[in-house]
């Protein structure tokens, strides 16, 4: 079995419990990381465009990438020694839901942990990007809460039936014609 842990900074430890808690002692584990490249995107643009002319050397964009590469490292390596099993780990680049969809191409089982609303039950509980993966993964998903799970009372009132609709009017037949 091959089971992927998302660790996002904030909810990785109920991934990494959850995969010690559910995947096979034989499983192959991979804990993956992916850092969104829009910001440094943003930063080469802005220096490239306003700043950077005949000062290659101090590029924000790259530094934003290295501080990306150093944050997730250091937070894959913390989850590793969490999980204490052998595993392997990925960090990765790019649109964040579709790395992690492509990601788990090969994957028995996928675990990401809720990341939007967790004070209530309801779809707002997964943020876009984790409701994407939720919704394309190609294998299947194990869905953790990060905190304990909020009590049913915090679930969104059932919207309001329709009136009954007494159905078609009743139809005599034909016309009566003299």
């Amino acid at each position: 079995m091959n089971v992927i842990a998302w660790i996002v900074e904030g909810t990785w430890p109920a991934c990494v419990d959850a995969v010690r808690a559910h995947a096979p002692e034989d499983a192959s584990l991979t804990l993956l990381h992916v850092s969104d490249a829009e910001v440094p995107g943003v930063a080469h643009g802005a220096f490239a465009g306003l700043l950077g002319r005949g000062h290659p050397g101090h590029d924000p964009g790259r530094v934003l990438e290295g501080l990306e590469a150093e944050s997730a490292a250091a937070l894959l390596a913390e989850a590793a020694e969490r999980l204490g099993r052998p595993c392997a780990t990925r960090a990765l680049s790019g649109r964040t839901e579709r790395v992690v969809v492509a990601a788990a191409r090969d994957a028995d089982l996928l675990v990401l942990a809720r990341d939007g609303d967790r004070a209530r039950l309801g779809p707002h509980s997964l943020a876009p990007a984790s409701r994407f993966v939720v919704d394309h993964a190609p294998c299947q998903v194990l869905l953790v809460w990060p905190e304990s799970v909020p009590d049913l009372t915090t679930l969104p009132p059932e919207p309001p039936r329709p009136p009954e609709h007494p159905g078609p009017p009743e139809h005599p037949g034909p016309p009566h014609r003299p």
